[in-house]
């Protein structure tokens, strides 16, 4: 692992971290707000380290929702991160076991979306695949870390006129925008945004998966038309 390619992620992750703090601080207040203890809120964001995941299982928590409703929610959203492990996976073969289960750990939407595209641009063999990535992902972990425990330590002492809210789709925004190139991915972008928006909300919250699959098949659609027609 490169110390010029741990520095160059987290150069890459900094302006993000413009959103990710709001985000952390969402989640330490409503954690608290929800009934959870600040430890409590703070160790669970050790553990589970899932921004929206960790979102959707406290509002349950606070909602007295069953057991199973709880942690079949969090798998759902996460699902996505199969997704981004296949990806991702074939910049890390080289890597060691102990070195592939910390990253797999620390995988985030931010982290998957600056490292892919870093690695889009330079050639996998000449770029330590772990190095940026690490420096991204580890760089959002400490953040996300400080800014929950600031939430939890803070709760209800934040005034309720500060809407911090409108930085979680920020955030995704900043990520999402920058990889649309060409009309097919903005289609397939667009058919992925309206199924998030008009999918069945929770219990389960399947939007995102939805979104996901709908846009990929989208994708592919437009791309063998395209292919049909030289």
């Amino acid at each position: 692992m490169r110390r010029d390619d741990v520095i160059a992620g987290l150069r890459a992750f900094a302006p993000l971290s413009v959103g990710v703090v709001p985000f952390a601080l969402i989640t330490g207040i409503t954690a608290v707000n929800a009934g959870i203890t600040p430890l409590q809120a703070v160790w669970m964001s050790v553990v589970v380290f899932a921004g929206a995941a960790q979102l959707a299982v406290i509002e349950l928590v606070g909602r007295d929702a069953p057991l199973a409703i709880v942690v079949l929610t969090a798998v759902v959203i996460n699902l996505r991160f199969t997704m981004y492990s296949a990806s991702i996976a074939p910049y890390f073969r080289k890597e060691s076991t102990v070195r592939q289960w910390v990253g797999a750990y620390i995988l985030t939407d931010q982290a998957y979306a600056l490292s892919i595209a870093e690695y889009r641009l330079d050639d996998a063999e000449s770029r330590s695949g772990i190095g940026f990535y690490f420096g991204a992902a580890a760089g959002l972990w400490v953040v996300w870390q400080i800014g929950t425990a600031v939430g939890a330590l803070l709760g209800a002492s934040i005034p309720a006129g500060l809407s911090l809210e409108f930085a979680v789709p920020l955030t995704f925004m900043a990520l999402a925008f920058p990889a649309i190139e060409g009309r097919m991915t903005a289609a397939a972008a667009a058919v992925a945004a309206a199924v998030a928006v008009l999918a069945v909300p929770p219990p389960f919250n399947p939007a995102l998966l939805l979104a996901a699959a709908a846009g990929i098949g989208s994708g592919l659609v437009l791309e063998h038309r395209a292919g049909s027609f030289p």
